[in-house]
């Protein structure tokens, strides 16, 4: 396979300040991209490492070049803006990431309806409406690709009666993905979903599933920016698939994944919404 450069690319990535989403970001900008950073953290936050700022100062240390917005993607009219002002900077829109994720693991009776509309409204709408506003820049593009993360399609009762709401929000982005990536097949855009094969140390974990002791138990974000790169570099006939990180890197040849691991050693635990080892 001949891998091609995403030098010059510009990327328009949510949730981009931290975690999945600011490693993606600092691995494109390794080949010279434009990074277009929308977070909703423009002041320093004491539970949440990054902002739009230090995102830039990471992004552009990389060899990227970089603009952030600080941007709600549950307001129309905000992203309306972003991209506005990435086609102002930086001309066009080639590959559109939908990393933002709202998460409340918790049944039906313990889901506030603000959690269960924040998760909707950020998750599936947040998807199709950051996708839906770029789409008129893909369709110009030589290189237009889409990539969300979000899971495999799987309606396996026990991936949704632990956490109904967020279950539903979670697979509204994969059903994104089934959908964008038929409707789009003739404009030449490739359309994925990547998901981790294990849970990632980002401030979730740390602050809402575990802490440090289940950040430990986890692979570090890396690995999902490296499997991305991978995604994003393919051919548009590749399109429609739901990848798992690791899967990605071995098809490529990365087969030493010890490296990702936070304690190498420690046993991993899988993510959500895949099979649990035996």
């Amino acid at each position: 396979m001949t891998k091609k450069s995403l030098a010059g690319r510009t990327a328009f990535i949510s949730g981009a300040t931290r975690g999945i989403g600011l490693s993606i970001a600092t691995r494109l900008a390794k080949d010279g991209a434009n990074l277009v950073l929308l977070g909703k953290t423009k002041d320093p936050h004491p539970k949440l490492p990054g902002t739009v700022d230090s995102a830039c100062e990471a992004v552009e240390a990389a060899g990227g070049r970089a603009l952030g917005i600080v941007c709600d993607i549950r307001n129309e009219e905000e992203v309306e803006s972003a991209v506005a002002e990435a086609v102002k900077k930086f001309g066009g829109i080639d590959l559109v990431i939908n990393n933002a994720s709202a998460i409340h693991l918790a049944g039906t009776a313990d889901t506030p309806m603000k959690r269960y509309d924040l998760m909707h409204q950020v998750n599936a709408r947040g998807t199709f409406l950051c996708t839906q506003k770029c789409l008129p820049y893909l369709r110009k593009s030589d290189h237009a690709r889409i990539l969300t993360l979000s899971p495999p399609l799987d309606l396996s009762p026990e991936y949704f009666g632990p956490h109904v709401a967020y279950s539903i929000a979670k697979f509204g982005m994969s059903l994104c993905t089934l959908g964008f990536a038929h409707e789009f097949k003739k404009d030449g855009i490739a359309v994925n979903s990547l998901w981790p094969r294990t849970i990632i140390d980002t401030a979730a974990v740390r602050n809402l599933l575990g802490g440090e002791t289940m950040a430990k138990k986890g692979r570090k974000p890396e690995i999902v920016a490296d499997a991305a790169y991978e995604v994003l570099c393919r051919e548009a006939s590749f399109t429609g698939r739901f990848l798992i990180d690791d899967e990605v890197l071995r098809e490529a040849g990365i087969v030493d994944l010890e490296a990702y691991a936070v304690s190498p050693g420690e046993k991993l635990v899988t993510d959500l919404f895949l099979p649990r080892p035996e």
